[in-house]
């Protein structure tokens, strides 16, 4: 009986913190590493940052989103894929890329200080593929990002796989909103 209590006193502690740690991790925050460079120079390849679970999605903030059944196109998407992007648009949002890069959200102009002019505009308007179903750019081209889904964009945008090719994010997809660590000298770019 006293072995028993003993073991007991030493594995309770135990138990309930690998329950407080699981608690934490799938309700509240969790780290993530950023893989490759579809953030840069905001967010660098290999990078951690805390994804917040509890989250209120605005424009320019940065998500985490489970790519698996949205990207369909990259082949190494698995299930536990997850992509780090910037929301462009919300639900609703009517959305136009003008040919010199400027972005106008329901007729308004949006502006993109986190980043530079050249991916503005180069990075945003070149595609490497096909757009996705849906989403048009140019000037004169509206699109609507539909109920209960995001359009995204990584920072990158020369180099990013994002909603210009896979369409738009489902919101049953997010998993929590991007903070950068006080280190980040970017982090501003990212804790909006």
């Amino acid at each position: 009986m006293k072995l028993l209590k003993k073991i007991f006193s030493f594995v309770l502690p135990i138990l309930i913190g690998l329950a407080l740690a699981f608690v934490i991790k799938t309700y509240v925050f969790t780290i993530v590493k950023v893989d490759g460079l579809s953030m840069y120079p905001n967010l660098q390849n290999n990078e951690r940052v805390i994804e917040l679970k509890s989250h209120n999605i605005k424009r320019d903030t940065v998500i985490v989103f489970d790519a698996y059944g949205v990207d369909k196109h990259n082949s190494a998407v698995k299930p536990d894929t997850q992509y780090v992007k910037r929301v462009i648009g919300l639900p609703g949002d009517h959305i136009e890329y003008k040919n010199n890069g400027k972005l106008y959200i329901n007729g308004k102009f949006h502006q993109q200080k986190f980043i530079s002019k050249y991916e503005s505009m180069q990075g945003t308007l070149h595609l490497q593929l096909p757009e996705a179903k849906g989403v048009t750019l140019g000037t004169g081209h509206i699109f609507t990002v539909p109920k209960d889904k995001y359009f995204v964009l990584g920072d990158n945008r020369s180099i990013s796989n994002d909603s210009r090719y896979y369409g738009f994010v489902p919101k049953d997809k997010i998993q929590g909103i991007v903070k950068a660590p006080f280190w980040n000298d970017k982090k501003d770019m990212i804790n909006n």
